[in-house]
């Protein structure tokens, strides 16, 4: 059995078909939420989905940690197809555990003792939590340092990416119009990418052609629009990071900002699939036009139960151990979802959106 780029072995190979046939190719496209370093949960995802060669990644559309996902996943797959996308990825995310091997943002004695992967206790973590309560990016980073930068700039080639057959999708937020600005293969960068993940809290506005940029998240996380506006899939496959539902009511600081965090990170997402939702309902069979289209997409979504018990300062926790955890995960949900619901890709959505549009009394 094979050995996969990011380590461990390979699980067995799905059977879509439902009857062990071999199927047809499908065109799909990928949603990749955004969320700092619970994105290496998207790795994992996609390192199992391209294993699967019946399934053709048309579309990509990403924020923050998603849309270097996304960028990462494309031009790796312009170097070597399938297996250069993986090996792209597993370099990616090991750069970016490397760059932060030295950071003083790393567990505490408690926290790991504890067997818990957050930052909450982490002495590093609290003054700097503090410190962004009291000053501003501007003030604390004047000269605008993120490590990302070069990271991207040594893992991506942008000119091969503006080749790529996947159509990317990265969306950044204006902070003078507050509109969600989507940008596409050839207008992406290093910048584009770090816009894309600009919590204004924590990095100076990215500056693209005159304008300022913070973090997708707040107008789209991720934008479906372009999938069904610029794709020829009818079938979209979100990968959730930031929890839809989360039992119990926050009640200490981190967790009421983590919640708050959650919902207006999800807000929009959720007014695409409401109106998509809703398009079904009203449109008719044979009909014409981008409402049909709205209509006919097919929608499925994988997720993880652990993604609700990882806490909001864990999104700054890039230690290795933790980063292939989470990529191990993604790749068992994954490989979940294939096993149980491959077969209704390209036939029937997986996820029921009807209960986006209950409204509560």
């Amino acid at each position: 059995m094979a050995r996969k780029p990011g380590g461990g072995r390979t699980k067995p190979k799905a059977t879509p078909a439902g009857d062990g046939a071999p199927r047809g190719t499908l065109k799909v496209d990928l949603a990749l939420q955004g969320g700092g370093a619970h994105g290496a949960f998207t790795w994992g995802v996609l390192d199992r989905l391209l294993e699967e060669p019946w399934l053709v990644i048309e579309g990509v559309s990403g924020t923050s940690a998603g849309a270097m996902n996304a960028a990462v996943l494309a031009d790796g797959y312009v170097a070597g197809g399938a297996e250069g996308a993986r090996l792209a990825l597993a370099g990616f995310w090991r750069a970016v555990s490397d760059a932060a091997a030295w950071s003083p943002l790393r567990r505490s004695p408690v926290d790991v003792m504890l067997g818990r992967w957050s930052l909450d206790t982490s002495p590093a973590f609290i003054a700097m939590d503090v410190m962004t309560r009291l000053f501003s990016p501007y003030d604390l980073n004047p000269q605008g340092l993120n490590p990302l930068r070069e990271i991207l700039a040594a893992c991506v080639d942008f000119e091969r990416l503006a080749r790529s057959p996947m159509k990317i999708f990265v969306t950044a937020t204006n902070v003078r119009t507050g509109r969600g600005k989507i940008f596409r293969n050839a207008q992406l960068s290093p910048d584009v990418l770090l816009a894309s993940a600009c919590l204004p809290t924590m990095f100076q506005a990215i500056e693209i052609d005159g304008e300022a940029y913070w973090d997708g998240g707040f107008a789209g996380n991720p934008t479906i629009t372009p999938l069904v506006r610029e794709t020829d899939a009818d079938d979209t496959i979100l990968v959730q990071i930031n929890p839809r539902e989360r039992p119990g009511t926050p009640r200490t600081a981190a967790e009421i900002l983590n919640r708050i965090n959650e919902v207006s990170f999800n807000a929009t997402l959720l007014k695409e699939l409401r109106m998509m939702a809703l398009l079904r309902q009203v449109v008719g069979p044979g009909a014409q036009g981008e409402a049909a289209r709205w209509a006919r997409m097919r929608t499925h979504r994988i997720r993880s139960d652990m993604m609700v018990r990882l806490g909001q300062s864990s999104k700054l926790n890039a230690e290795w151990a933790f980063l292939t955890m989470l990529r191990d995960e993604g790749r068992r949900a994954a490989s979940e979802f294939l096993e149980t619901r491959g077969d209704r890709l390209g036939r029937t959505s997986t996820s029921d959106m009807n209960v986006l549009l209950e409204q509560e009394c």
